[in-house]
């Protein structure tokens, strides 16, 4: 299965990289992770529980960088077990390039393409269950990783009356 996708994430190209590689955004953007520890050097050990079709499993497996070019591009490569569920693995190549925002502040374009496999009882469900899964993981780890970095969406903070509030790694980066 190959997915080929980009977003627009509001917040400059070094705050992005940096959550990129960074083990705790990864965990919460991740749906369904409980565990994730290790280092970009050596890669992430990670256990995630998910439900595809009829089939609930606990994933544990082991994600590695390669391919970095500081700031612009990595490949990331997974491979994870779930018991009798079976097993997935796959391949992104992300790259990230400056976009410029509607408000004219700096913002990123994230593009990633992944080529992702899977077997066992996993297997069986069909590529139009698979597939659709797979794209919802997607769009639910970009959702979160954007969340994480840029904060809430204005519509939810304008309520209080308060500007909108940074995203928490954004907050721990200091940038704006």
């Amino acid at each position: 299965m190959q997915l080929i996708d980009s977003r627009v994430i509001s917040a400059p190209p070094a705050t992005v990289w940096a959550a990129l590689l960074d083990a705790e955004v990864l965990k919460a953007a991740v749906p369904g992770c409980e565990e994730l520890s290790g280092s970009v050097e050596s890669g992430y050990e990670a256990a995630v529980v998910q439900k595809v079709g009829p089939v609930k499993a606990r994933f544990t497996g082991l994600v590695t960088f390669s391919d970095i070019v500081e700031g612009q591009s990595l490949t990331l490569t997974g491979e994870g077990k779930g018991g009798a569920a079976g097993f997935a693995k796959g391949e992104a190549q992300v790259s990230l390039e400056p976009a410029a925002l509607a408000d004219g502040t700096a913002g990123t374009k994230l593009s990633y393409q992944v080529d992702a496999k899977v077997g066992g009882k996993l297997a069986q469900l069909g590529s139009r269950i698979i597939d659709g899964f797979a794209r919802k993981m997607a769009d639910d780890f970009f959702a979160r990783f954007a969340e994480a970095v840029e904060g809430p969406k204005e519509t939810e903070a304008e309520g209080d009356g308060e500007a909108p509030k940074k995203g928490w790694f954004k907050r721990i980066l200091g940038s704006d």
